[in-house]
């Protein structure tokens, strides 16, 4: 029998959940159930938000280098258990394991350190003439993150929520809560006071609903599909709350005419099948010069044919598989939609299992070419094993193409001339873009353009994220130079001064009282599914 989990982290102890239903949590590889956890409830959601907000005074109130110090043994807790963490992604998302030691863990463990560096470093107050600007922590924050790079995406929010002052309620994807309870663990050994990080499982549609909805979440910070970000900039647009997006992509990786081509293409490639497709950063789109796609093709079906797909458990694999039968169904809708769509040519993979996996949520990495960027699989974000590899006849064209979806997170551009591709990275409407294979850097802020966010994350824009402003205006200071006077001292000012009866204003008219609007219903099946 898999492990049964009846309880959620509240208040710095396991607490019983009153759910009466429970959540199956399965190994994609195998199909088999892994563990069962509660579909928490709005009552459980009350209990942490609660918890959360009773434990703000005093961690905010906690000095910055006593918070860092803290923050760090989570660090060390992140490292100790690395292995376990590993072992738990490999089961729970079927990520490779040597990817979930390096790439899934490694990276979350870089970037935990980064965000509590950064925020012993920062500028918590400034003075601005005669002013002291405060920068404190914004409250209570609701951090919802998905299962695609679990641990990484839970540390780039909760890190900077917590090196900021605020308290924190988290809620994983219920299909891959597992590393969550180990996270909750390291929070404990780490010695975090009570209620200053929280852990609850469920789904978007209650449990999700219930946080951002809460009157006690200040800050709500989401990385989901952009389905899910318009339903949760909805639910929190009721209560005026700080709502921070990270949403989908449809990132184009762009080849200029005097690129380097085997580079571009080899890195492309590596980039649309790192985790099986499933990353909000995929180059899913691969723009190439018209009279040279037939040698990128075939560079790129030369590459995919080296990668290995299987057990994520045996350190021979490269690809494992998707993360639920629901992924798996979406990711063959759209290729079956790209087969028959537009004209484009499929030249590898397609539907179907690989050869030899007759188990697990497996699909065969995939290359369409002749691909119209009006299409479906050419504008839709596909969250798997997918390049699209699109023509383009001049550079003006081809900036329209990238530009040419309502996304724009990610992107790159590939020329023998670094200036040249930096002038182009300037014309894309994309938050991140990779110049000539510029590696991804922790301290500058990644957010998307249009659909593709609201806010940034990583770096001092990532604190800030969980930051208010505060200004004090300190006394002995008028801006003019002239002693500051008073609404109540205006009236019996000397007549023809600046501030006597001559130069007051005609008094403003009255507002008659009116009724407020009765709130806006929102449909069930309209709510946040993150």
């Amino acid at each position: 029998m898999p492990p049964r989990y009846d309880d959620h982290w509240i208040g710095g102890r396991w607490t019983a959940s009153d759910a009466d239903r429970r959540l199956v949590v399965t190994d994609p590889s195998t199909e088999a159930p892994l563990a069962t956890v509660p579909a928490g409830t709005a009552r459980d959601a009350d209990l942490a938000v609660r918890a959360a907000a009773r434990a703000f005074p005093g961690w905010s109130a906690t000095p910055v280098p006593e918070r860092a110090a803290l923050l760090r043994r989570v660090v060390e807790g992140l490292e100790r258990n690395a292995e376990r963490f590993a072992r738990t992604i490999t089961a729970e998302v079927g990520a490779p394991s040597r990817m979930a030691l390096r790439t899934h863990v490694g990276l979350a463990v870089g970037m935990a350190a980064h965000c509590v560096e950064t925020a012993a470093s920062y500028g918590f107050e400034e003075r601005v003439g005669h002013s002291l600007v405060v920068r404190e922590a914004a409250g209570v924050a609701a951090c919802i993150t998905p299962w695609n790079v679990p641990l990484l995406l839970t540390v780039q929010k909760l890190l900077p929520a917590l090196a900021a002052g605020c308290t924190v309620v988290h809620k994983p994807s219920e299909l891959t809560p597992l590393h969550a309870r180990l996270l909750a663990e390291v929070f404990a050994e780490a010695d975090l006071p009570p209620g200053v990080a929280n852990m609850v499982v469920g789904t978007g549609d209650t449990l999700g609903t219930a946080l951002v909805t809460h009157p006690l979440v200040d800050v709500v910070s989401l990385t989901g599909s952009t389905r899910a970000g318009r339903q949760v900039a909805a639910l929190g647009a009721d209560g005026i709350k700080r709502v921070h997006l990270e949403l989908g992509g449809k990132n184009a990786s762009l080849v200029l005419d005097d690129a380097d081509l085997p580079a571009a293409v080899g890195a492309t490639v590596d980039q649309v099948l790192f985790n099986t497709g499933q990353t909000c950063l995929q180059w899913s789109r691969l723009l190439v010069p018209r009279d040279r796609q037939d040698e990128a093709v075939e560079l790129a079906g030369r590459i995919m044919d080296g990668y290995v797909t299987g057990d994520p458990r045996d350190p021979a694999t490269d690809l494992g598989p998707l993360v639920s039968a629901a992924a798996h169904a979406r990711v063959t809708d759209y290729i079956l939609r790209g087969a028959s769509e537009g004209g484009a040519r499929l030249v590898r993979g397609g539907t179907g299992r690989p050869a030899g996996l007759s188990t697990g949520y497996y699909v065969r990495p995939t290359i369409f070419a002749d691909v119209d960027p009006l299409t479906t699989i050419g504008q839709e974000e596909i969250f798997g094993p997918v390049l699209c590899v699109i023509p383009y006849d001049d550079e003006e064209q081809a900036v329209r193409i990238v530009n040419g979806t309502r996304y724009g997170l990610h992107g790159a551009v590939w020329s023998g001339d670094d200036g040249r591709a930096e002038r182009v990275a300037r014309r894309f409407r994309t938050g991140l873009v990779d110049v000539n294979g510029g590696s991804f850097n922790p301290a500058a802020p990644f957010g998307g353009f249009k659909q593709s966010g609201i806010g940034r994350e990583c770096g001092s824009a990532g604190l800030g994220a969980f930051l208010e402003t505060k200004s004090l205006q300190l006394p002995g200071h008028g801006g003019s130079g002239e002693p500051v006077v008073g609404p109540r001292l205006r009236a019996t000012a000397p007549a023809g001064s600046p501030t006597g009866p001559t130069a007051s204003p005609a008094p403003a008219p009255a507002l008659a009282p009116t009724a407020s609007p009765a709130p806006t219903a929102v449909r069930t099946e309209e709510r946040n599914d993150g």
